[in-house]
């Protein structure tokens, strides 16, 4: 047993942090970034020997995303724990186009200049990353479809690679984005009128 977790220790830190910051995601608590960058910085490093290239660019990607929420929670209008936005029309075409480029994009990296067999899964697993994590930084209650949709891809894509704890990590977090939504449900539920209008704005 201490065998495998002096050998599988960054995959289990990984793991305790991933689960705390979606945790805390979910509980609308600023402390998820601070233990979210840490996750990255993790999983930086076990992405890249397992050929994830693009899921490891992603946590560096996530660093700058994570002081973009760590500064809009803790100054902006999202600062306030009562405060739960829905998705405005007029950003879902961009979501979209950011999610369909992006893919497109790094998946032709991904297969001109590295290895990944993965390459297109890798891609667009990054690309909905991205677009889910830019969403919960605006407290956009819609993150949770598509960190969900991103976890169940990610759980196989994990398992593909051998990436067993990961997987696990990810199959928990398909729980936490399910409760972390009806949480936020709940919250929205409980909002002004006026509040929740100005939200959609």
């Amino acid at each position: 047993m201490l065998e495998w977790i002096l050998a599988e220790w960054m995959q289990i830190v990984g793991f305790a942090t991933g689960a705390a910051c979606v945790f805390l995601a979910a509980r609308r608590n600023i402390w998820t970034y601070p233990l979210g960058i840490a996750n990255n910085i993790v999983f930086l490093a076990v992405f890249v020997p397992a050929g994830l290239y693009a899921a490891a660019a992603l946590q560096v990607v996530y660093l700058v995303l994570g002081v973009h929420g760590w500064v809009r929670w803790g100054r902006g209008v999202e600062q306030d724990k009562g405060y739960i936005a829905r998705t405005p029309r007029r950003a879902v075409p961009w979501l979209v186009v950011a999610g369909i480029g992006g893919t497109a994009v790094l998946a032709w990296f991904l297969a001109t200049f590295t290895d990944s067999q993965v390459a297109v899964a890798d891609a667009a697993t990054t690309a909905a990353s991205l677009v889910a994590q830019y969403m919960l930084n605006r407290k956009w209650i819609e993150n949770w479809f598509v960190w969900i949709g991103v976890d169940i891809a990610f759980v196989a894509l994990s398992i593909v690679t051998g990436l067993w704890i990961v997987a696990a990590l990810y199959v928990l977090f398909i729980g936490l984005c399910v409760g972390g939504y009806a949480g936020w449900r709940r919250v929205e539920r409980t909002s002004a009128p006026g509040e929740v209008a100005a939200a959609r704005v």
